[in-house]
């Protein structure tokens, strides 16, 4: 999958009065005249500065109050004229919870190299907590096995770096100091169920807080281990990371291999039923024993994720001025990076169809959500335009 550092933009074209009558070229209906339609490109999906503040996505009330609205009269019984308001997908959240334990890079044993395992995975994580790519996201980072009490959901409500707008060097200063100065006094353990636990919890008081779209990313380099059995079984992981999902927070897996050392055990196996459970597909793993191609392998993966998080629902602005919003007047066009030509996009609230979008709920919409071919399109794009026009005249045809 081809990774971004993305602007997506969305200009929301609004309808004037209820009893429109301009006629298309005539500068009127169209925006070619009375003010036209306001440009945003570079502005939108989570990637973009200007969605980097503490209230700026997440809701369509925040989205629609940074837009700017431009246009011609808004009289009744005037010709009908456009308005402009800019709207952004939903903020994305990203609570990492990465194990530190002894097997990542004790040195202790073959497999246990650190320069093989922890120094490139390590880089890699921190190039893409400061990478300038990464600008819009939030991300949290929780160090697993704690240093107190590590077999305790609750070890795991406050994470090591709290929920941070990226980029930042707070990640890259944690994982420099979780490291001991001393081999032999790296943590031990294992404790995957209890950090999904723990993290789960803190995610949806974070989301209650700041709505928006949370995924949680485990890395791991192996099965759980040193609590009890039962309560941190991998049968236990998939359980939680199941609850995870049905409160609409899906799991990422990362799995850090062994290098291939004699002696080395397969440990990895576990991690593609959590990844399932999750609802992200495949697991990644990332073989060890060539520190760059290691390095690089982590950062390619951790760049799809990255694609792969971003929200594909487009919350809808209020009207300006006040007036009533139409769901039938609503025309959405898309244009590529590599494309001036805008192609529209057909309304399909089964998204049966390929180049779809959908309406969040017919009967009420609050957001437009681009189906899932669309929205891959979106989220593999170096650089994406989205109009959404609202119309004069009904375009579409919403079911009650």
């Amino acid at each position: 999958m081809k990774l971004p550092t993305m602007a997506i933009a969305l200009s929301m074209v609004n309808l004037a009065s209820a009893a429109c009558s301009g006629v298309p070229g005539s500068g009127e209906a169209d925006g070619t005249g009375g003010g036209g339609s306001q440009s945003s490109t570079g502005e939108g999906a989570g990637y973009d500065d200007s969605f980097g503040g503490e209230d700026d996505l997440g809701s369509a009330g925040d989205s629609g109050a940074n837009g700017a609205s431009s246009g011609g009269s808004t009289a009744a019984g005037q010709a009908c004229a456009t308005e402009t308001s800019q709207a952004g997908f939903q903020q994305v959240y990203l609570a990492f919870a990465f194990d530190v334990s002894a097997s990542m890079g004790s040195n202790d044993v073959a497999w246990r190299d650190r320069a093989l395992k922890w120094d490139p995975i390590s880089a890699a994580t921190k190039q893409f907590f400061e990478d300038p790519g990464s600008t819009g996201f939030r991300a949290s980072l929780t160090f697993f096995p704690g240093a107190r009490q590590m077999c305790n959901g609750d070890t795991y409500l406050t994470p090591d770096v709290a929920m941070t707008p990226l980029p930042s060097p707070a990640f890259s200063e944690a994982i420099d100091s979780v490291v001991p100065p001393i081999s032999d006094r790296w943590r031990i353990g294992t404790p995957t169920a209890f950090v999904i636990e723990g993290t789960t919890a803190f995610v949806e008081e974070q989301r209650r807080q700041n709505p928006g779209k949370y995924a949680i990313v485990l890395v791991t380099d192996g099965y759980p281990e040193l609590c009890d059995p039962q309560a941190d079984s991998v049968e236990a992981v998939v359980d939680r990371v199941e609850l995870a999902r049905a409160s609409d927070i899906s799991t990422f897996v990362i799995g850090v291999d062994n290098p291939p050392v004699e002696g080395a055990p397969a440990s990895l196996e576990n991690l593609r039923e959590i990844a399932a459970a999750g609802n992200t597909g495949e697991a990644f793993i990332i073989d060890t024993g060539n520190a760059a191609q290691t390095s690089a392998a982590f950062k390619a993966a951790i760049d799809e994720i990255r694609g792969a998080a971003v929200s594909c629902t487009i919350p809808i602005p209020p009207p300006p001025d006040g007036r009533m919003f139409d769901k039938q007047k609503v025309d959405v066009k898309y244009t590529s990076a590599v494309s001036s030509t805008p192609t529209t996009l057909v309304y399909d609230q089964a998204c049966a169809a390929a180049g779809t979008w959908r309406y969040d709920d017919p009967a009420n919409p609050t957001a437009i959500v681009l189906c899932d071919d669309t929205c891959a399109v979106v989220q593999s794009e170096v650089q994406v335009s989205l109009g959404v026009d609202f119309t004069c005249e009904d375009v579409i045809e919403v079911p009650l």
